[in-house]
């Protein structure tokens, strides 16, 4: 039988690394995207290939390259890939008031339509498999300082449970959205206090939760279309204000 293979976007930094080796550990040759991070690719192929797993570093940036181009790449090197994970992402905080064409078409093209295209064409070469999409916590809100990246990122949730009607059942198609895990280095820890306060189990998550979230989704059969939240709770922390929270006087 041939190797189990995965093609993991964004695979050589932060949560796509994770996921990379992840599913290495699980059995699975990788094809490791890459677009800029070509030096911690290498690092991350090599600790794959530590693990008794082949690895493919395959460049493409996702604004000027093709995206067919990668899924062929992929299968001609792994016949046995049956999974996509799309973990690549491009993020740029502001409002709608400052978001121009610009923002909105890099936003969108990496983190929407890019996993959707590739969807497409993982379909036409793979006759069983999975996709698993990384999306975010913060589909929850709405965060206008963050406009185009919530935006697109809502857009990837809904495309998700879309595809996995379309597709099924030849594809099993889902999501994970990851909450406080891995803080851009720029946060500071009085930030990243304050966020844990508003998750109800009072800490930060890490890499390994959605470790877990990935095996349960590629494991269970009878997943699909779900988008599975990984944030201690914090996305369902949306009480609102009412007469029994009201700091002032209250009249009853």
């Amino acid at each position: 039988m041939e190797t189990p293979a995965a093609l993991v976007t964004g695979g050589a930094t932060r949560l796509g690394r994770y996921f990379a080796e992840a599913l290495a550990d699980k059995g699975f040759d990788i094809a490791l995207h890459v677009n800029s991070s070509r030096g911690e690719a290498e690092e991350v192929a090599d600790v794959i290939r530590g693990k008794g797993r082949e690895c493919e570093i395959l460049p493409c940036n996702f604004l000027e390259d093709s995206l067919e181009g990668l899924i062929t790449q992929a299968k001609t090197r792994f016949p046995g890939l049956n999974v996509l994970l799309n973990s690549a992402s491009a993020y740029e905080p502001a409002p709608i008031a400052r978001t121009d064409m610009a923002m909105l078409e890099t936003q969108f093209r990496v983190n929407m339509f890019t996993p959707l295209l590739l969807t497409r064409h993982f379909a036409e070469v793979v006759e069983h498999g999975q996709v698993i999409n990384i999306i975010d916590n913060k589909v929850a809100y709405h965060q206008y300082p963050y406009a185009a990246y919530l935006l697109s990122k809502k857009s990837l949730a809904e495309m998700t449970r879309m595809a996995a009607l379309e597709f099924a059942p030849r594809l099993r198609i889902n999501g994970i959205a990851p909450g406080v895990v891995l803080p851009a280095s720029q946060r500071t820890s009085d930030y990243i206090q304050w966020r844990i306060e508003g998750i109800p189990v009072n800490h930060q998550g890490n890499p390994a939760h959605l470790v877990q979230a990935l095996h349960y989704l590629l494991d269970n059969a009878f997943v699909a279309g779900q988008v599975l939240f990984v944030d201690g709770g914090e996305s369902i922390n949306l009480e609102g204000r009412h007469s029994e929270n009201y700091p002032g006087e209250r009249r009853d």
